[in-house]
């Protein structure tokens, strides 16, 4: 589907109520969630515990669900202009970009007490969580670089220039890398986490302002939201070429892949969802939808494969819950 169509079409249904249809998702419940009516954006998920932790950027705050009693346990304040939130289960806490004071915190998972923090570069963003070093990455969109933390004291270990803005961050756990969306250079970054060195770059052809990430380990896939020009890069690891392209949103930005079904969500700015299914390194579309204004982030539940998407409906801001079909 072109990236006419998508802007027509949302011309058409901005303002009604958010829909699945066209997607293979079912709606299945929903969780009121009784916050002024701002902007979300990134989501994390304590799978064990059902807990789902979602950055109100517009109220400077982390909202506490949980999932199981179907109810907001806490807010967490003082977050200014909050993008990025990150649960590590191990340590029982969260961490999130303060973006409005370029810094990243941490705070108690079953209190919400404050805990550490540390300064990061201009405009923190996304997050990821290296294990094995025990380390919390921060991209640092305009001041491209990525912040190493230290996930138990909050020190920081790095700072690594990346050659441009930069979009996401994830783990790979398969090469033990990091690999960096570079949206300045419209490329990926390999950083070596030992060294903090850039030890290869993977061009993004047909890919511009690569933000958004999504890794399937074992099949050596990157998946890469195209922030400029409303595409899904499909990146092969190993030729370290781009595999596929695909339509999607305009603006896409949360991307989550379920590893057990082979399936990719994209959720963009311009309020498009996209579904596709990877099969033997082949990215296929299940289809799409204008879920509503403000869906361009959702969260998986890879135990039950359920998605989960913030929104402003009708009856007020929901979180609403999605089983796949």
């Amino acid at each position: 589907m072109t990236r006419a169509f998508f802007l027509v079409f949302a011309v058409v249904v901005v303002g009604c109520a958010p829909s699945a249809t066209g997607l293979p998702l079912e709606q299945v419940g929903s969780i009121p969630l009784a916050v002024a009516p701002t902007r979300f954006d990134y989501q994390s998920l304590d799978v064990d515990r059902g807990l789902l932790f979602i950055a109100h950027m517009g109220s400077g705050e982390v909202i506490e669900v949980d999932l199981h009693a179907r109810k907001i346990v806490r807010t967490i304040p003082d977050l200014p202009d909050v993008h990025g939130v990150l649960v590590v289960p191990g340590h029982h806490r969260v961490y999130a970009t303060a973006t409005g004071r370029n810094e990243l915190i941490a705070f108690d998972e079953d209190t919400g007490a404050r805990l550490v923090s540390a300064s990061t570069g201009t405009y923190p963003d996304g997050l990821a969580y290296n294990p094995q070093r025990d380390e919390v990455w921060s991209t640092n969109e305009s001041a491209g670089t990525e912040t190493v933390v230290d996930a138990s004291t909050g020190q920081v270990r790095a700072t690594v220039q990346m050659g441009g803005e930069v979009g996401n961050v994830v783990y790979d756990p398969t090469a033990d890398r990091m690999i960096v969306a570079v949206q300045g250079r419209n490329d990926l970054a390999i950083v070596d986490p030992t060294t903090f060195g850039i030890v290869d770059r993977i061009a993004t052809p047909g890919c511009d302002h690569p933000h958004g990430l999504a890794l399937a380990a074992v099949e050596r896939l990157m998946f890469v939201g195209c922030e400029s020009n409303g595409k899904l890069a499909t990146v092969d690891l190993r030729a370290r070429s781009v595999a596929a392209v695909n339509d999607v949103g305009p603006t896409p930005d949360v991307i989550v892949y379920d590893p057990a079904e082979h399936r990719i969500y994209v959720a963009a700015e311009s309020g498009w969802v996209s579904a596709f299914e990877q099969k033997a390194g082949h990215t296929e579309v299940l289809g799409f939808a204008f879920m509503g204004e403000g869906a361009h982030t959702v969260a998986l539940d890879p135990q039950n494969h359920h998605t989960y998407f913030p929104l402003l409906t009708a009856a007020g801001p929901q979180l609403l819950e999605f089983a796949a079909k």
